[in-house]
């Protein structure tokens, strides 16, 4: 049987379900996410045809980079998920963890742009710690501009 898990934004316009979600979570210290969340952003890696998404029409997207997207509630402001744009990049949705209504059996297992961490942030347990470089490093090479 199938484990779904479902959630919402602030207000209940975007609702989202999971079918069979990873146990790991993952934040990320960069200044971006940092600035967007108030706090690092802690997510939940949901393959493309792992999630349904009802309310689509209050989702807005910000290209936040070259290569990357994060999309919110117009309504509430709510932050829903990233996604990487770049070509050849994965099209998973990096859902922001707090949207599903329970997280029970969920671990954070790594954390990226650590050397980008403030000091005053720290997390439970041990995690894969990922530098700035390290992480852009794995990304697909920008497409060549004609």
């Amino acid at each position: 049987m199938a484990d779904k898990r479902s959630g919402r934004c602030l207000c209940g316009a975007v609702r989202v379900t999971v079918t069979d979600p990873e146990p790991h979570l993952n934040a990320c210290h960069c200044s971006m996410c940092r600035r967007w969340t108030g706090l690092a952003f802690v997510t939940l890696d949901v393959p493309e045809g792992q999630i349904e998404i009802e309310g689509a029409e209050a989702v807005k997207a910000f290209t936040s980079s070259d290569w990357a997207q994060r999309c919110f509630c117009g309504i509430c402001g709510s932050t829903l998920w990233y996604r990487l744009t770049a070509p050849g990049a994965p099209t998973d949705y990096y859902m922001a963890a707090g949207l599903l209504d329970d997280l029970s059996g969920l671990t954070l297992a790594n954390e990226i742009y650590i050397d980008c961490k403030p000091e005053a942030f720290a997390f439970a347990g041990p995690t894969r710690q990922i530098t700035e470089a390290e992480f852009l490093a794995m990304l697909p090479p920008p497409a060549a501009k004609e």
